[in-house]
């Protein structure tokens, strides 16, 4: 039995509405991340500001940049003068992670060779985490580049905005350096939660920053990663051989 062309009409219209464009979709699964990343986005650019760097590089940092915790530390190493080599060490440890999300994060979905460039850089955590769902699996390439873009404005925007806002907070206040510390304690809470009473990991990342706090104070940062990166690998290395019980 053959469809009349009227009632296909009807139907293509019902599911036109039935379906947010991709625009107000993907807006809308933006919005709780947009809520996280303003105070985060804020207290980055008052620091910014308080670190002496001038208003307009934090928002120049977190369009083009856009490396979320990694910004942070990079404050530090600029204000210190730290070495080109330092730095990209540093940028490459703590945004390491993102190649494994490279795997499983749908880009094949993502057209356009402009699309897919932009989409590899604005690749974040949040990002990652509302694109790897069973609901996602059907989202258009559009829906995907928007909710990426959306994401971006609200930390680009967020942290010029605490960068003009900071330059009217006194000298005098302190603290704001804190927000760094502050986010990993969060993450490392999320963290303890997921792993369901496997405390060797959390255990062995506190022995490593203890073993670079006291081997190499001067290369804190990148010391302890390399030491709980090399912890993780023999952790595998050696739970992986165990024979396995009949």
């Amino acid at each position: 039995m053959r469809t009349s062309p009227a009632v296909t009409a009807t139907t293509a219209v019902a599911d036109g509405r039935s379906r947010p464009a991709p625009m107000r979709a993907a807006f809308a699964d933006s919005t709780s991340v947009g809520l996280g990343f303003l105070p985060l986005g804020l207290a980055f650019g008052a620091l910014v500001v308080q670190s002496g760097l001038d208003w307009w590089w934090a928002g120049l940092s977190a369009a083009l940049i856009y490396g979320g915790s990694f910004e942070f530390l990079l404050i530090g190493m600029v204000t210190a003068a730290a070495p080109l080599a330092t730095i990209a060490v540093t940028a490459f440890m703590v945004n390491v992670r993102h190649v494994f999300y490279a795997l499983s994060f749908p880009l094949h979905r993502v057209t356009g060779r402009l699309g897919q460039a932009y989409s590899t850089f604005a690749l974040s955590d949040e990002a990652y985490a509302l694109t790897a769902g069973d609901q996602a699996r059907t989202w258009p390439s559009r829906r995907i580049l928007w909710l990426q873009l959306f994401m971006h404005l609200y930390w680009a925007g967020s942290a010029t905005a605490g960068a003009l806002l900071g330059s009217l907070i006194p000298d005098s206040v302190t603290g704001l350096d804190f927000a760094l510390t502050a986010l990993f304690t969060v993450l490392a809470l999320d963290a303890l939660r997921d792993l369901r009473g496997d405390l060797p990991i959390p255990l062995l990342a506190l022995l490593s920053a203890l073993a670079a706090r006291l081997l190499f104070p001067g290369h804190l940062l990148l010391a302890a990663f390399a030491l709980f990166t090399a912890g993780l690998l023999a952790r595998h290395y050696t739970t992986g051989r165990k024979p396995s019980h009949v």
